[in-house]
């Protein structure tokens, strides 16, 4: 039965991150999730429902639009099937537990903003507000151990990131800030310090490849948000698998 669960929970998982899709591609844009409907960028032609289906859909019309033929960003399907992946690993992690809301909506607000860093270098507040806010009550109600942790987790969070900013003259961006207090708010002091080496070590490899590939030094400008992800969901699941294994080949 757990494999038909986890399938269950892939396939909500894609078909939400055709939605996060959306999301991370309209908000920062300031223009409404809910009108227009899906429609191709290019013609805008309105899609039809075959047109929707995740991640399958792209595979069907070999990745152009059915009426222009415009290229479909490779994007689309992948963050679908990322979602499914992360939404069924979230499930197999957690179980049905009151942690797995937390642990959904987590991932969601993830993958939402690897859409929007990815496409803008932005990461909006009018997605970040209203997940701290969400995440904030049901920390309140399903609480880390020990309870204030998630509220020092958020304060450590903000502040050494807004350190950082200054340190660097504005190296680091404000989303990546606010970010990091919800980050905290979830994963409590510790694994949000991981979360942080984590993130630094993804985004120098990152950002040293990008260089390397586009030959325009120090100029070319790399989104630190899909690293911070990366690093999110590594300390979320694997953290406290980190610290037993530094405690033992260290202490």
């Amino acid at each position: 039965m757990s494999v038909v669960w986890i399938l269950l929970f892939f396939i909500y998982g894609s078909i939400f991150g055709s939605f996060f899709n959306v999301v991370g591609l309209r908000v920062p844009k300031k223009e409404s999730i809910v009108s227009p409907p899906s429609h191709c960028t290019n013609c805008n032609r309105k899609l039809r429902p075959l047109d929707l289906i995740p991640i399958f859909s792209f595979i069907a019309l070999r990745g152009k639009c059915r009426g222009c033929g415009q290229i479909i960003s490779p994007m689309y399907p992948l963050m679908e099937f990322l979602t499914g992946v992360l939404f069924a690993f979230t499930y197999y992690q957690v179980g049905f537990k009151y942690e797995l809301i937390i642990a959904l909506l987590f991932v969601s607000l993830l993958v939402i903003i690897t859409v929007s860093d990815l496409t803008y270098m932005i990461i909006p507040d009018k997605v970040l507000l209203p997940f701290a806010i969400a995440l904030l009550i049901l920390r309140w109600l399903i609480p880390t151990a020990p309870w204030w942790d998630s509220l020092l987790g958020a304060a450590v969070g903000f502040f050494v990131l807004f350190f950082i900013a200054i340190v660097s003259k504005g190296g680091m961006g404000g989303g990546d800030i606010k970010l990091f207090f919800v980050i905290g708010l979830v994963l409590g002091t510790m694994n949000t310090l991981m979360t942080l080496f984590f993130a630094s070590l993804i985004g120098s490899v990152v950002g040293i490849y990008v260089l390397k590939k586009t030959g325009k030094g120090r100029k070319t400008p790399v989104p630190f948000g899909p690293s911070i992800a990366v690093a999110a969901v590594i300390s979320y699941f694997f953290g406290a698998d980190f610290v037993e294994w530094y405690q033992q080949l260290f202490i």
